[in-house]
């Protein structure tokens, strides 16, 4: 296999998930507002405002990963006899590429749902272990409801970490909620009032992105694809002009806008599901040995700062990465 020479063959190698380039998360805004936010992250850190008619948001381009829906323990010959390959070769192909995104986000379902306690923490311990081989410095993750549903995510946090987080990376803020562990995959009041405070500190006009498994709105509520108090996490949102959506759980790769935010889903590394329009029950779909990567894949996405359009491919999962 050759040698990457840019990103965008370390794309065509590296993508379960999508690969995220910073440039298309200012999505061209220019200038400063004093906005309706209580605060500015740069005004608190005596950092400099960027001055009028500059892009906001990263001091630099960078990329970065986004995995979902691993299933790690997952068992099913008519959908993935194969269970046990991608995930590791993935992190072997991550690790071989010459050009090293800046961090990695799992976006939830780490492993496949027990309810065995004893075989969840197994799992879960497994993955963290294969996961944990990934070169990259910086690996974020986040629970999806079969990591977390069954104990409230007990053994996420014991094994993995925080269930919700933020964190700031070269002028963008990035938060991860939690729509999984609560047992109507609600987010909850004291969350809601979690993030709303996060936000708080950040001016109208700052790059967001935001991390859940669940879709935010009603995608297809009878198959489990909505979060019942979405609208809320949607509406603290709503009052900042430039937020960035991306989640997992559909096993797909889907857009689509609530107002002026732009929600994004990345496809599974363990199989594929129907699309919404698909009547009857959701079930995984067959495996095809003609073309056992069908359904997986990766989406790179990339923009300019001066358009702040989003160049979105599909790229479907290179036979490369399945040893």
């Amino acid at each position: 296999m050759s040698k990457p020479t840019d990103r965008r063959d370390v794309l065509k190698l590296t993508g379960i998930g999508g690969v995220v380039f910073a440039s298309s998360l200012l999505r061209g805004t220019l200038g400063c507002s004093s906005g309706s936010g209580s605060g500015d992250r740069a005004k608190e850190k005596g950092e400099p405002l960027p001055p009028s008619g500059t892009p906001r948001g990263a001091d630099q381009d960078f990329f970065f990963l986004q995995i979902s829906d691993t299933h790690w323990g997952f068992s099913g010959a008519m959908v993935n006899p194969e269970p046990t390959l991608e995930l590791p070769a993935v992190v072997a192909a991550i690790n071989a590429s010459p050009a090293q995104p800046d961090f990695i986000v799992f976006t939830g379902d780490l492993t496949h749902n027990t309810d065995d306690v004893a075989e969840r923490k197994k799992r879960m311990s497994e993955f963290m272990q294969i996961a944990r081989g990934l070169s990259v410095p910086t690996l974020k993750f986040m629970p999806g409801e079969h990591d977390a549903a069954a104990d409230g995510g007990a053994a996420f946090k014991e094994l993995v970490g925080d269930l919700r987080w933020s964190f700031d990376y070269r002028g963008i803020h990035f938060v991860a909620i939690d729509n999984v562990s609560d047992p109507m995959a609600k987010v909850g009041d004291e969350q809601l009032a979690w993030l709303a405070d996060d936000l708080a500190a950040l001016d109208d006009e700052a790059p967001i992105v935001l991390f859940a498994h669940r879709p935010l709105w009603d995608l297809k509520p009878e198959w489990d694809w909505a979060t019942p108090d979405g609208a809320a996490v949607v509406e603290l949102l709503v009052p900042y002009h430039n937020v960035t959506v991306f989640f997992g759980h559909i096993h797909q790769e889907l857009s689509h806008m609530t107002g002026h935010i732009p929600h994004h889903s990345a496809r599974s590394t363990m199989f594929a599901l129907p699309t919404p329009d698909t009547p009857g029950m959701r079930q995984p779909v067959p495996w095809d040995p003609a073309n056992p990567n069908a359904g997986l894949g990766y989406r790179s996405i990339d923009a300019t700062t001066t358009s702040g359009d989003y160049a979105l491919t599909e790229l479907p999962l290179p036979a490369e990465v399945t040893p």
